[in-house]
């Protein structure tokens, strides 16, 4: 990268890519652990990229010259684009690092959700869903205890129908190793009373479980402060 100055001369701006692979910040990261980088070289893991007149490893020495981590940490998006070189894109990216690392401080291991009954599942999903004006279609994935270990929306349709193919069914539960999924849509129109296509998906999707070794326990169909339990009606 070439920048001429106001006499023409060739002055040059050294890239990443020109560094020896020994002091590149990503390759050093990845052959000698996120512990050897400094504050800056993390910071410029993180940015990617610097400006057309110095490579992100100035940019973030530059930046952390002006500001302390503990400073740094409590800028705005718009503060931070007062330094010269960072724009709105890397200031979202630093505000977003340093969220991130407060969460962190006080997160807590949440308890997976235990389904023990159609209730459960009900009252699990229906604060999700019970302003919905299109039919959603939801996979529960769950382990060998019935803990729910993942929520996946697979299909959002139209006021009445929502499309579902089997495979999008079971992709998140093979890639979770789940024992059993429970499926869950919603009738915008407040009934849920089972629809002719509501029976043959669930066949289909029942059908295929049991190919797979992932049993499907449940269809719940929610209704306006109500739900339908396709197994205890016995389609399932």
């Amino acid at each position: 990268m070439i920048e001429l100055n106001s006499s023409s001369q060739p002055n040059s701006v050294l890239k990443m890519k020109d560094l020896p692979v020994n002091e590149r910040p990503q390759e050093r990261l990845l052959k000698s652990g996120p512990e050897s980088l400094s504050n800056a070289e993390l910071l410029a893991v993180i940015l990617r990229t610097g400006t057309k007149n110095r490579n992100v490893l100035d940019l973030c020495q530059q930046v952390l010259s002006e500001y302390s981590l503990k400073k740094l940490s409590r800028l705005s998006v718009s503060e931070l684009k007062k330094t010269h070189g960072i724009g709105e894109a890397k200031a979202c990216q630093i505000v977003s690092l340093f969220e991130l690392s407060r969460r962190l401080e006080s997160y807590t291991e949440e308890p997976k959700r235990l389904i023990k009954s159609p209730e459960d599942i009900f009252s699990f999903i229906y604060p999700k869903i019970r302003e919905e004006k299109r039919e959603k279609f939801i996979v529960l994935c769950l382990d060998t205890k019935n803990r729910v270990i993942r929520e996946e929306v697979i299909s959002i349709g139209s006021l009445n129908a929502s499309i579902v193919h089997p495979r999008e069914i079971f992709r998140p539960a093979l890639m979770e190793s789940a024992a059993a999924i429970v499926l869950i849509h919603n009738h915008p129109s407040g009934d849920p009373t089972p629809s002719p296509e509501d029976l043959d998906v669930t066949a289909r999707i029942a059908g295929c479980g049991h190919l797979l070794g992932i049993e499907v326990l449940d269809h719940i169909i929610v209704g306006d402060g109500c739900f339908l339990s396709l197994k205890q009606e016995g389609k399932i």
